[in-house]
């Protein structure tokens, strides 16, 4: 059985973590001065990725160096995170109730957006809002890691389809439409963003949190 490899690409097309060799080639071929790698961990890709290309290429040099310490700093700290990245959360009072999503800079803590109240539930806010991260960071061209604190919307978002048990109602039909809208989103387009469970056992509530708990 094939070992699974994380393909790192700091120079290409599109840039982040990719999980098969034929989307990093997609992303590399033809690219003058590409710069990419392989990686045996998901960890690893990451840290490597915020590092830079520098600390995998080049002859020892200052900047080489600098990268490389980096790394160790990363390693060090626990600062397994990757700061130049989208954070996403989601409230709901009630199951279902009022439920809203946001998305945030983990790097500045600025609000990028905010959707809601609405009637939904928690998981479909959660899965709503890496769509929705996903579609704005298409549209700026940025293939940057989306972090969310829930294995339910990542595990919706792989199968494309949110396997919600909420009931079609009058009260319900706006949210529903929305799945309806991701879902089409999921279905039809690509992306090169790593989707990365926060682990907030080790770095605390992500900035997008509500602070409701």
């Amino acid at each position: 059985m094939a070992t699974k490899k994380y393909y790192v690409v700091w120079k290409g097309t599109n840039t982040g973590i990719f999980t098969s060799w034929d989307d990093c080639k997609r992303n590399v071929q033809g690219v003058p001065g590409a710069k990419y790698k392989s990686f045996p961990s998901l960890k690893e890709a990451e840290i490597a990725f915020q590092s830079g290309w520098q600390a995998y290429y080049g002859e020892n040099t200052k900047s080489d160096k600098k990268a490389k310490a980096r790394i160790q700093t990363n390693i060090q700290q626990n600062h397994d995170y990757i700061e130049d990245s989208i954070a996403v959360d989601a409230a709901c009072s009630g199951n279902p109730g009022p439920m809203e999503y946001k998305g945030v800079c983990l790097k500045t803590g600025q609000t990028l957006f905010h959707f809601g109240p609405i009637v939904g539930t928690n998981n479909i806010g959660e899965f709503l809002a890496i769509v929705h991260a996903l579609g704005f960071l298409q549209k700026k061209n940025l293939s940057i890691p989306i972090y969310s604190d829930s294995q339910t919307a990542i595990k919706w978002v792989k199968m494309k389809k949110a396997n919600t048990n909420l009931p079609l109602t009058k009260e319900t039909e706006q949210v529903w439409n929305l799945i309806k809208r991701a879902e089409q989103w999921l279905q039809t387009h690509s992306y090169a963003n790593p989707i990365i469970k926060w682990e907030t056992k080790l770095w605390g509530e992500n900035k997008a949190d509500f602070g409701r708990k």
